[in-house]
C-alpha cells in the first residue's frame, strides 16, 4: 500500500489540473458576443419585470374596493377619497290593544320602518346621508343632509336631520330599549330642516350642537315650514368622569337641551300637537271643530327645555329625561301660554352578561343552536308621565275627549340573535287623568307590541 500511495497523489493532482485547464480553455475560447448577448437579455428581463410591477401598481390605484360585513355594504375608490356605504332597516311589528272592548283601536301587523340608508364620503371633508323610509302608508324622507367635517371640535351640517334635543329621540330607531319611544318624546322635536354646528371636545368629554331650523310641532317629523319664524336649538352633553380614567364611570353622561322659536298657526293649519300612547293611540288633542272660533292654534313663542342623562356599566343601562314644552296658543278670542311636562326613566339588564350600551347590544356568540349559542337577552323596564297644562281646559281642549295626563309603566325583553337581527316583545299599561265623558277617567290602555327587526 505504501508503494502506490505517491502515485495516487500524483494522479489526483494531474486530473484536477486538467479539469481546471479545460474550463479555462473553454472560457477563453468562448465568443465575446455570446456573453454580451446574454447580458443584454438579462437586462431586458429586468426592465420587463420592473415595467410589469409599475403597471400593476398603476392598475391598483384605479381599482375600487368593495366590502360587505355586519355593518353594511361599502364601495370606495382605491385612494379612499370617495366611498359609498349602504345600510338598511326593516321592522315588522304586531300591535295589539289587549283591553279594547269598544274596538277603538285597530290591531294589526305592519311594517313600522323600511329604510335604505346611503352614506357618502367625498374627499376628506364632505359626507352625505340620504335615508328614505318606505314603511307606513306612504314613502317619506327621514334624513337628507350633508356634513362639512372640518375637525372633531367643529363640523357643519345642512339639510333635514334630527333636531339636537331629546336623548331618546336622538337614539337610532333600531337601538332603543323599547319598540316605541316614551312619553317625553311626545313633547320633543323629531326631524327638521336647517343648519347646525356640532362637535366634541376633550376626547369626547364634551359634545355640543347648536343650530337654526324651520321649527316643528312637538313630536312631529317636519319637511316644510308654514311661517316665517325659525327655531333655535342647542344641546350640551358631558361625560364628566372620562378624564378620571375610572372604568365604571366612563359611560355616565348628563346634558341639557333647549329650543326657542315662534310658531304661528291658523285655523286651517293649527301647528299644535296631539299626544299618543306607546300603543300609538291618541289620548290628547286640541280643539278642532267646524266652528272657526273654537279651533285652537299656535300663536307665539314656543320654548322647550330638556335635562337628560344616561349611565351604562357592564350589563346595566339607565336612561332618564325630562321635557317641558311651553307654547302660546289662541282660539281667536282667548290666548294663553300652556306648559306641558313629561318625564321618564328607563332601565335594562343584559341577562347573558354582554355590555349594555346606548348604541345597542352585541352578542358574544351569535345565534347558532347547533353550537349551543343563543345570542344575547336583555330585560327592560320603564315608567313615565305626561301632564297637560290645566289652562288647556275647557277653552283649548275638550276634557271629555282629551286626557289631562297619562302615566305609563312598561316591561319587555329584547333578544339579539346577532348584531343584525333583534326580536322584541313589549308590554305597556297606561292610565289616564280624565279623557272620558262627565269627567271620568279614560279606561287604562294595555298594549302589546312584538317586533322582528333586521338591520345592517
Amino acid at each position: 500500500m505504501n508503494v502506490f500511495r505517491p502515485w495516487m497523489v500524483v494522479m489526483l493532482a494531474l486530473t484536477g489540473g486538467a479539469t481546471i485547464w479545460a474550463r479555462c480553455a473553454f472560457a477563453e475560447g468562448a465568443p465575446t458576443n455570446t456573453l454580451e448577448e446574454l447580458s443584454r437579455k438579462v437586462s431586458a428581463l429586468e426592465r420587463r419585470a420592473q415595467a410589469a410591477e409599475e403597471s400593476a401598481n398603476a392598475v391598483g390605484k384605479n381599482v375600487a374596493l368593495v366590502t360587505a360585513d355586519k355593518g353594511g355594504f361599502a364601495m370606495s375608490s382605491a385612494d379612499r377619497a370617495f366611498s359609498l356605504k349602504l345600510h338598511g332597516l326593516l321592522q315588522a311589528d304586531g300591535r295589539f290593544i289587549l283591553n279594547d272592548s269598544q274596538d277603538k283601536a285597530t290591531e294589526s301587523f305592519l311594517l313600522r320602518r323600511v329604510r335604505l340608508i346611503f352614506d357618502v364620503k367625498m374627499y376628506d371633508d364632505f359626507a352625505l346621508r340620504f335615508q328614505p323610509d318606505f314603511g307606513g302608508s306612504s314613502p317619506t324622507i327621514q334624513d337628507a343632509y350633508f356634513d362639512y367635517t372640518i375637525r372633531p371640535a367643529f363640523n357643519l351640517r345642512a339639510g333635514k336631520c334630527k333636531t339636537p334635543f331629546g336623548i331618546e329621540q336622538l337614539q337610532t330607531d333600531s337601538e332603543m330599549f323599547f319598540a316605541e319611544r316614551g312619553l317625553p318624546s311626545q313633547l320633543a322635536p323629531q326631524r327638521d330642516v336647517g343648519f347646525q354646528a356640532f362637535g366634541s371636545l376633550a376626547s369626547g368629554t364634551v359634545t355640543y350642537a347648536v343650530g337654526v331650523f324651520n321649527g316643528t310641532v312637538d313630536g312631529v317629523n317636519s319637511d316644510l315650514d308654514n311661517n316665517d319664524g325659525k327655531d333655535f336649538a342647542a344641546r350640551l352633553f358631558l361625560h364628566p368622569f372620562r378624564p378620571s380614567g375610572i372604568a365604571q364611570l366612563q359611560n355616565f353622561g348628563i346634558g341639557l337641551a333647549a329650543t326657542f322659536g315662534d310658531e304661528q298657526g291658523a285655523t286651517a293649519s293649527p301647528s299644535l300637537p296631539a299626544f299618543k300612547t306607546s300603543g300609538q293611540q291618541t289620548f290628547y288633542s286640541y280643539k278642532n271643530t267646524t266652528n272657526a272660533n273654537g279651533i285652537a292654534f299656535a300663536d307665539g313663542q314656543h320654548l322647550r327645555l330638556g335635562p337628560q342623562l344616561y349611565y351604562f356599566v357592564g350589563p346595566f343601562g339607565l336612561l332618564a329625561e325630562y321635557v317641558k314644552s311651553s307654547q302660546e296658543v289662541s282660539d281667536g278670542k282667548n290666548a294663553a301660554t300652556l306648559d306641558n311636562n313629561s318625564w321618564q326613566v328607563q332601565a335594562g339588564w343584559v341577562l347573558t352578561g354582554e355590555n349594555a350600551s346606548y348604541n345597542d347590544v352585541t352578542p358574544r356568540a351569535n345565534f347558532a343552536p347547533s353550537r349551543g349559542a343563543w345570542g344575547a337577552l336583555e330585560l327592560v323596564g320603564r315608567y313615565g308621565e305626561l301632564t297637560v297644562d290645566d289652562g288647556a281646559f275647557p277653552t283649548f281642549a275638550d276634557s271629555a275627549k282629551s286626557a289631562a295626563g297619562a302615566k305609563t309603566w312598561g316591561a319587555g325583553i329584547n333578544w339579539y340573535l346577532n348584531r343584525n337581527v333583534k326580536l322584541s316583545l313589549n308590554y305597556d299599561r297606561t292610565s289616564f287623568d280624565g279623557g272620558a265623558a262627565k269627567g271620568a277617567d279614560r279606561p287604562d290602555e294595555q298594549s302589546l307590541i312584538c317586533r322582528a327587526q333586521f338591520s345592517f
